[in-house]
């Protein structure tokens, strides 16, 4: 149980800090794509480098948030699976524990299409 315990906490960690950092890059474009001297004078590059950047941490973004997912299902899965062997009543709960894990590819989705539309 206590291992069962670390994977849920570890996992919520992760994805906590997988949506605070990509929030951050999608509200906050001009902060880090700019050059210092654009970002002194207030005023975003209009450049398509910009926007092709923008579409790289889109991109990014999907990409990590997905392998996120995949080890977190993996971990959550393989407890989940060894949890109903022992007690198959616990089905509904372990499912609930790996659609969590899921949300991370979901949250790597809205943040790369918030992403999206501020580069459009």
């Amino acid at each position: 149980m206590r291992t069962l315990k670390v994977v849920v906490w570890t996992f919520m960690i992760v994805n906590a800090l997988v949506l605070v950092a990509a929030a951050l890059v999608a509200l906050f474009p001009e902060v880090v794509l700019a050059q210092p001297e654009m970002v002194r004078e207030g005023a975003m590059a209009a450049a398509s480098g910009d926007r092709g950047l923008m579409m790289i941490g889109a991109a990014l973004v999907v990409g990590l948030g997905c392998v996120g997912a995949g080890i977190a299902v993996a971990q959550v899965g393989t407890a989940a699976v060894g949890a109903i062997a022992e007690k198959p009543d616990m089905l509904g709960k372990t499912l609930i524990f790996v659609g969590l894990a899921e949300g991370i590819a979901i949250y790597g989705l809205i943040i790369s299409i918030m992403i999206y539309t501020k580069a459009g």
